[in-house]
């Protein structure tokens, strides 16, 4: 096997253990079930992390930096508050509906209270920088006049409303993640005149 092939396989098994944990759930799934998704021997994911615990942490963290890069890479742009915050909205539910994204989000939503302190720290950190662009994308739509409240507890509510959506988004049904980003700005910011 070749160093340029290492990477693939460990970016397999971390989808495996993706999937599996929002199949199954953390606790039920076995080793053997993450290497048996990936072709491998039972033994061989530990090639690549020393235990269970690091493949949820690998998920969790390697998940919330997939969607905190897609969201600054339109974030940071020189767009419009209304237009930034769109994009901003299309990025995370892009990432979040898109196969693997839905497994982290599962992950994340429903197995995170099995990390360590430790790693709890680091999801915490990623999570408030995050949430620090959402803030900035409502201060700026309330300096341009367009929302009224850029509060914390808008925040949160808005974040809660877009995470969710991995509860009951399906990507046969009548809505395409572009219409629902679109249905949510309208609702928070109304539609374009």
């Amino acid at each position: 096997m070749t160093l340029t092939e290492e990477p693939n396989r460990r970016a397999d098994i971390v989808r495996a253990a993706g999937r599996l944990f929002h199949q199954k759930g953390y606790a039920a799934t076995t080793i053997r079930d993450i290497a048996d998704a990936v072709g491998m021997r039972s033994g061989s994911p530990f090639y690549h992390f020393k235990t269970k615990h690091d493949m949820l942490r690998a998920v969790v963290l390697e998940g919330m930096d997939s969607i905190n890069q897609a969201v600054a890479s339109v974030a940071s742009s020189d767009e419009s508050p209304r237009a930034a915050f769109e994009a901003m909205l299309r990025a995370h539910l892009e990432q979040l509906l898109g196969g693997e994204g839905r497994d982290f989000a599962a992950t994340l939503l429903h197995e995170s209270r099995h990390l360590n302190p430790e790693v709890l720290a680091e999801v915490v950190t990623l999570k408030d920088r995050y949430e620090a662009m959402w803030q900035k994308a409502l201060k700026d739509l309330k300096r341009a006049g367009l929302i009224a409240d850029d509060s914390r507890v808008a925040r949160l509510l808005l974040l809660g409303a877009l995470n969710w959506t991995v509860q009951w988004y399906r990507p046969d049904g009548s809505e395409s993640v572009e219409q629902i980003a679109q249905q949510l700005a309208g609702l928070v910011i109304g539609r374009r005149t």
